[in-house]
């Protein structure tokens, strides 16, 4: 049986933007490690014992890379998976998605499958319902994506040059909650306002007019209106980030971090001040990057474990 042994580096995301909902992502300069190994039975930990994983069968990376071997009738052989994650978890910068794509990279390699980016990226969107994060662990960049059952269609733009300062409380919110708090339905005349809202954020990040996108972030009708009950401080780190100079500051995905999308080089002062106000977050300034997951070759793979 052919030995497989390689690492994927796959990057974290922020989503939505504010009215960009399930379509934009934007990959983050924070990422899930994964070091792969053929083996006799499957095993898949982290090496932050702290992190306590289900069993193989109920894990995200585990049922992406069974679900490609499922949807190509090939057999998936026993891998020895060990994760290192900077991406903390359920706080919407993309663990999830970055699970899901490293599975699905895993899946292509070792079944020697060759898969377009657009397969993967339909596959990706499928398995975790919407394209925003999916896409940009992926492909890198910012991402703006549209998605159904039958097909994923993406369009890549270049990383922003911004810092983004996400400030990262210590609960939990997982996208399930987020999702029960939307309505099922908006009425017309919400939903054309909703749309140009976003029509105009997508233009204004083409033109590199992040003062309107910021604008546009926070004008957001589709999920703020509803999710700003789940994270209460928004609203008043939002008016801080005002203060301060920032773009816009908006829940990354369903929340509960916040990010506030300021100048280049400021990231690292507003978060500290922002910071000193809200002590019970913390702060990390992140760069938006422009490439998705990686392989590292063999000669290049890092041992993550004795």
């Amino acid at each position: 049986m052919k030995h497989f042994q390689f690492t994927l580096k796959v990057p974290g995301s922020t989503s939505n933007l504010g009215p960009g909902f399930d379509s934009i992502g934007l990959a983050i300069n924070r990422f899930l490690t994964i070091h792969v190994e053929s083996a006799d039975r499957w095993d898949i930990h982290f090496t932050n014992n702290e992190i306590v994983l289900p069993d193989v069968k109920e894990n995200l990376f585990y049922r992406a890379a069974y679900r490609v071997s499922e949807l190509y009738k090939k057999q998936l052989p026993p891998l020895k998976i060990v994760m290192d994650s900077e991406i903390p978890l359920a706080r919407g910068l993309g663990s999830s998605a970055a699970a899901i794509v490293g599975g699905i990279e895993t899946a292509n390699l070792v079944l020697e499958l060759n898969l377009t980016l657009k397969e993967k990226g339909h596959i990706a969107s499928c398995f975790e319902g919407h394209p925003d994060n999916a896409t940009a662990s992926l492909l890198g960049g910012l991402t703006i994506s549209t998605h159904t059952d039958e097909s994923t269609e993406t369009i890549v733009c270049q990383a922003p040059a911004i810092d983004i300062v996400a400030m990262i409380p210590s609960f939990e919110l997982q996208t399930k909650k987020a999702r029960a708090v939307l309505p099922d339905q908006l009425s017309y005349k919400q939903a054309v306002e909703a749309s140009s809202i976003s029509n105009v954020l997508v233009a204004a990040i083409f033109q590199n007019n992040w003062v309107l996108a910021g604008k546009m972030m926070e004008k957001d009708l589709f999920h703020h209106p509803y999710r700003k009950q789940l994270v209460p401080d928004l609203v008043k780190i939002t008016e801080l980030g005002h203060e301060l100079g920032a773009y816009g500051t908006i829940l990354s995905g369903a929340g509960p971090t916040i990010i506030s999308f300021v100048p280049k080089n400021k990231g690292e002062k507003i978060g500290q001040l922002i910071s000193q106000k809200f002590p019970n977050y913390q702060y990390e300034v992140l760069q938006p990057i422009s490439h998705g997951v990686i392989t590292l070759p063999s000669n290049e793979t890092m041992k993550l474990v004795p």
